[in-house]
């Protein structure tokens, strides 16, 4: 799996992810800053940091870090599994 196809999977699982409710498609903003984050964090601490300051600049709402660390996991996991492919 290459950078482009792995980025292409991540965006498909922040377009699921929907923390404030309010509908899919009215996140690409933030799934841009938080596929760029990805590219340069390793840590799922830190991505879930960066995840959760990236949505709360945009929607000025807070979304508990507990649910930022979950998805930070599942894009680690593919972020991590590019890598062993290439």
């Amino acid at each position: 799996m290459d950078t482009r196809e792995m980025n292409r999977r991540a965006m498909r699982i922040l377009e699921e992810w929907d923390p404030f409710a309010i509908g899919t498609d009215l996140y690409d903003t933030e799934i841009v800053g938080v596929v760029g984050a990805l590219q340069v964090l390793d840590d799922p601490s830190d991505l879930a940091k960066k995840i959760q300051s990236i949505y709360e600049f945009s929607f000025e709402k807070w979304i508990p870090l507990e649910r930022c660390v979950e998805i930070s996991y599942k894009l680690l996991a593919l972020k991590f599994e590019a890598k062993c492919i290439i």
